[in-house]
């Protein structure tokens, strides 16, 4: 039997052992309450039927290499057959007459008035400035004018006939208005079009393929223009809407090099033309004009440059008179392109451009659609003028 003292001493272990649980208990909690609260586990969703029904693949992996990748755009493009050019001739003459009609209308107006004094001449030489024509070819067109109203006289129609065939005769149906595009010697015709930015430049040159394809005529695309954002992109869909490939290369890349390889691969597939879209030019910096002759000095190591197009756009008046000048010193400018010719009533700057460089007028836009470009003729335009 245990005596007195033995029991007192397991009572007392009892107790230390029942206090001491009592006390981590409470610490336990207290550290719990302290610590910040769990995240709950995400729910787990089981599977549903189907989501796994797909057989495996049981075929080798194919590489990159011997895989057959759609050719971007291709089959996705319809090619176009681009409008005749008598078809465009007669719609474009329509919008020229209503955009340069009010030029013709006025002057008609002031040439049959019953009494053509100093007064009347002044009224017709400003409206003839004011149309852009030039301050020397106005003078000139006025004096001629003056000359035959004084020797002929002047009824309704004859003034029309009068100022018909001065307008002709200053516009000047003699200059050469003809494309340099044939092949000569088994190399392709090379054209190369300059221009300032903002007029038209890429788009003439899309509008031109479709010209040359209507013409049956094999085109291929130098894209040297890789400065302007999306430029080659521009000129690729232009020549993929009516079959024609377009050679480019690395953005910012070297425009003469992109140039020189059109060449070399249009005489490499015997095309018949090749036409090469420039970066364009501002006329008032020297170290971009310069490198526009680099490029014509470097297409002329493979084939020779047959035209160099300068585009213009008519509602920019004088101004594009001092883009001329400035494009003419630094390259050999064998026509122009007047863009934007249905925006403007100041048709006299077809007049003033030629004057001023003594090359022709070769080709003018008239609207934003695909086949809004046509031939210039000189009797066309002035009877538009008139109409």
């Amino acid at each position: 039997m245990l005596t007195d003292q033995a029991l007192i001493a397991i009572i007392a272990v009892i107790a230390v052992v029942l206090v001491a649980g009592t006390a981590g208990l409470v610490v336990s909690r207290r550290r719990r309450a302290e610590l910040p609260a769990t995240q709950p586990a995400p729910e787990l969703t089981e599977p549903k039927v189907g989501d796994d029904a797909e057989e495996p693949r049981d075929t080798p992996t194919r590489t990159l290499e011997d895989t057959e990748l759609p050719e971007p755009a291709t089959g996705t493009v319809t090619v176009e057959k681009p409008e005749s050019a008598q078809g465009r001739l007669v719609r474009l003459r329509a919008r020229l007459a209503r955009s340069q009609g009010s030029l013709g209308k006025g002057l008609l107006a002031l040439l049959s008035r019953d009494k053509l004094d100093d007064e009347a001449w002044e009224d017709i030489e400003t409206t003839l400035i004011t149309a852009d024509v030039g301050v020397a070819p106005t003078q000139e067109l006025v004096e001629k004018l003056r000359t035959r109203v004084r020797i002929e006289g002047v009824t309704g129609d004859q003034a029309r006939t009068i100022l018909r065939e001065e307008l002709i005769a200053l516009v000047d149906p003699t200059l050469d208005r003809s494309l340099k595009v044939e092949r000569t010697d088994g190399q392709p015709a090379v054209v190369l079009v300059v221009g300032v930015n903002g007029t038209g430049k890429t788009t003439t040159v899309g509008k031109l393929a479709r010209v040359l394809v209507a013409e049956d005529k094999q085109v291929l695309l130098g894209a040297a223009d890789t400065f302007r954002a999306a430029a080659a992109d521009q000129l690729q869909t232009w020549g993929e809407r009516v079959g024609v490939k377009t050679v480019r290369g690395p953005e910012g890349g070297d425009p003469a090099s992109i140039a020189f390889d059109a060449v070399k691969q249009g005489i490499a597939e015997q095309a018949d033309v090749v036409l090469v879209d420039t970066a364009g030019r501002l006329h008032t910096k020297t170290g971009l004009m310069d490198e526009l002759g680099k490029v014509k000095r470097v297409i002329e190591k493979t084939a020779e440059v047959d035209e160099v197009l300068l585009v213009i756009d008519a509602t920019t008046g004088q101004n594009g008179l001092t883009q001329a000048r400035v494009f003419a010193e630094v390259i050999n400018v064998t026509g122009l392109v007047l863009t934007k010719l249905d925006g403007t009533a100041k048709g006299g700057i077809v007049i003033a451009v030629q004057r001023e460089l003594g090359v022709p007028v070769k080709l003018v836009g008239l609207g934003e659609g695909a086949d809004d470009l046509a031939p210039f003729d000189a009797e066309q335009f002035v009877d538009a003028l008139l109409d």
